[in-house]
């Protein structure tokens, strides 16, 4: 089938590739409409690894993506042909002791699109567990849809942090995975969430939605800003979404007493912690490596219009441009959030 395929790094084609893939009676066969390009694909573009992960042969890209269903397995009932649906991209092993104790997402076994050596979505059709398929409400596009798996890295995030009612959170970078971790955390129930970041046309798109509070990073005072709305306490949630060093390194500085911190963002180095920073404060720290039983709820806010995610889709590219969309991603304009690859040939 069609496919753009990393050859190496740097270098994209968009060619035919043999993939070899059963249906059987548990799977449906999907074909691609919407697919978000992630920042994980460009970092393989670019690098050709991500940690221990390392891509040694030709391998498709893409794992955020949206479809409709053209075949179905026998033992089918909840989802039919012609169905619109998003699909999780990691697929557990069934009986490993992770997914028994409900925590598939950290199964060494699981297989996550575009994750070497696994193949990602960007090609024509795909056959996926129905189990991990979801079917999107009528008023869910298939460009949301796509963008249902970074949303349930923010809602898994917001999770962690065991939002109470009222409380005001801080994101620390306003990209995708920050944007949606704001989001994610009014839906949950924060009062307000402020997000900062250096780029102001991306703290732009996030004034777009009531109670995200924009701080720019550079000629704001973040510290007296979070003072003043916190009544000098501090913020109840840290989500640190940036992966940045210092931002890392600093997130006590702005945190209430008794207040939690999520690190989201993956930073390229070992980072130095103050532990007695976060000691004198009691602060509860948690971490989030993808997601895990989140799909149906972010799917649910989505349908009843509590989160809309079109605002941070900044740029479209057909299928047969797709190569110059991974040129562009790599050195994106400062205005470019999301960008959505229309595997139909759709601008």
């Amino acid at each position: 089938m069609k496919a753009l395929v990393l050859e190496k790094t740097k270098e994209l084609q968009l060619r035919d590739i043999p993939i070899e893939e059963t249906l059987g009676p548990d799977d449906v066969r999907i074909a691609i409409e919407k697919v978000g390009v992630c920042g994980s694909d460009v970092h393989y573009y670019t690098h050709g690894a991500i940690g221990p992960f390392v891509v040694r042969a030709p391998m498709v890209l893409g794992h955020e993506a949206s479809g409709r269903i053209i075949e179905k397995g026998k033992n089918i009932r909840h989802l039919a042909v012609g169905d619109r649906v998003c699909m999780e991209p990691g697929i557990p092993e069934a009986g490993s002791k992770a997914a028994r104790l409900g925590i598939y997402n950290l199964d060494p076994g699981v297989r996550f699109w575009a994750t070497p050596p696994v193949h990602g979505i960007l090609r024509t059709s795909v056959v996926h567990p129905a189990a991990f398929t979801f079917k999107l409400p009528d008023n869910v596009s298939f460009e949301q849809g796509a963008l249902v798996e970074p949303l349930a890295v923010g809602m898994h995030a917001a999770g962690k942090a065991r939002i109470k009612p009222g409380e005001i959170a801080l994101v620390l970078g306003a990209g995708p995975i920050g944007m949606v971790t704001a989001l994610a955390a009014l839906a949950g129930g924060c009062s307000s969430v402020l997000i900062a970041d250096v780029q102001k046309p991306k703290l732009a798109i996030a004034s777009k939605f009531p109670g995200i509070r924009p701080i720019h990073i550079e000629t704001d005072d973040l510290g007296a800003i979070v003072a003043q709305a916190t009544g000098d306490w501090g913020v109840d949630i840290v989500f640190e979404a940036s992966g940045n060093a210092r931002a890392v390194s600093s997130v006590f500085d702005l945190l209430a007493p008794g207040g939690c911190v999520v690190f989201i963002g993956m930073p390229g180095a070992p980072v130095p912690i103050d532990i007695v920073a976060a000691q004198v404060k009691e602060a509860r720290m948690e971490t989030v490596f993808r997601y895990a039983h989140v799909y149906p709820r972010a799917i649910a806010l989505l349908g009843s219009g509590k989160i809309n995610l079109d605002p941070i889709i900044t740029d479209r590219y057909p299928f047969e441009k797709s190569v110059e969309a991974f040129v562009y991603a790599a050195a994106p304009r400062p205005e470019s959030m999301k960008i959505i690859i229309d595997m139909q040939g759709k601008k």
